[in-house]
């Protein structure tokens, strides 16, 4: 059979009630202990004993003054928990504001930051300019004849001042993108024609690698809405990802698809070494390399991926990736159709 619960009294709002009565001086220790024994023989008979009621049941305590002491600590009691809060409301706002100053610096610190690269990236221009105008005058000979062994080593020259060209013009980018100044000219765009220039633009390298480079898209595809330049970026940049990061004998996909009668969803799939799910999220941090050693396998600023996604996001768009470690890696985005 199942006890009736304890009638609510309240006493029972009253931790350490014994101590307090001793402490002022309205009972004492051996009053306290005789209390308790009294309480405690009830409780073993399977009664509820509060120790109020024991001090009156010795004659110890009257009601009045039990009442008294109860409605005391009550009192107490409602004034420490109106001080805690009153403390942790002021921590909370104290914390508030370091978290807003840290943001705030923080804040200043990207800003300094996307200005530093713009400023040296600009910089970096004008010299370029020059090398790679004399390079050229060098390797047509309009400064004079050069040895075949000498425009070999030309060549060279002008490919590596092409990939700083471009290193350049990402960091430009990427500076224009911290500060929310990076401009979309849309426009109406045929896919289908931009997907097969960035793959024809991609196979050499792509075939130095010994990686193949195929397009997968239906002859007729409607036109999409986007800026052409900084789309044909972006599909060319992550068709070198997936060059990059596919061994010898791999493939890598560009493929396009209609979903639905509004969207075409541009896809870039490799079969290379992949990305760990945990660090998926790291992949678009910019100057972040998931290799940071000093003997990293793969070269790059780690800018790439970071614009990737912005210029995506700036057409109203999201990029989806999918990808484990050694079954390679799928980048996907959807683009607005234009219908005549």
């Amino acid at each position: 059979m199942t006890s009736a619960p304890p009638k609510l009294s309240p006493e029972m709002l009253v931790p350490r009630m014994g101590e307090y009565l001793v402490q002022k001086g309205l009972i004492s220790e051996l009053d306290l202990q005789r209390a308790l024994t009294l309480q405690q023989e009830a409780i073993s008979k399977g009664e509820h004993a509060l120790l109020g009621q024991a001090l009156m049941d010795l004659n110890l305590l009257d009601r009045d003054t039990l009442d008294q002491v109860i409605t005391e600590q009550i009192i107490q009691l409602r004034s420490a928990l109106q001080s805690a809060n009153r403390n942790l409301e002021q921590r909370v706002r104290e914390r508030t504001a370091d978290l807003n100053d840290a943001l705030n610096r923080l804040s200043e610190l990207n800003q300094m930051k996307a200005n530093f690269v713009s400023n040296i990236s600009h910089e970096l221009r004008t010299p370029l300019t020059h090398i790679k105008g004399y390079l050229e005058l060098l390797v047509s000979g309009s400064l004079g004849d050069v040895s075949d062994e000498q425009k070999h080593a030309l060549t060279v020259s002008q490919r590596s001042a092409g990939k700083l060209e471009d290193l350049i013009e990402d960091l430009i980018m990427f500076s224009l993108a911290s500060k929310g100044e990076l401009s979309m000219k849309l426009g109406s765009v045929d896919i289908h024609r931009l997907v097969n220039l960035a793959a024809k633009s991609a196979r050499r390298k792509a075939e130095g690698r010994g990686v193949s480079v195929l397009v997968e898209s239906p002859e007729a595809m409607p036109f999409v809405q986007a800026d052409g330049e900084k789309i044909s970026w972006v599909i060319s940049q992550l068709v070198d990802n997936g060059i990059k990061f596919t061994p010898d004998g791999g493939t890598v996909t560009i493929s396009l698809e209609e979903e639905g009668k509004n969207l075409i969803r541009i896809g870039v799939s490799d079969t290379g070494v992949g990305i760990p799910q945990n660090r998926l999220k790291e992949i678009f941090e910019p100057f972040h390399q998931l290799d940071g050693s000093s003997t990293r396998r793969y070269g790059g600023t780690g800018l790439g991926l970071s614009l990737v996604r912005q210029i995506v996001e700036a057409h109203g768009s999201l990029l989806d990736v999918k990808s484990a470690e050694g079954k390679g890696a799928t980048f996907k985005f959807p683009l607005l159709v234009i219908r005549e």
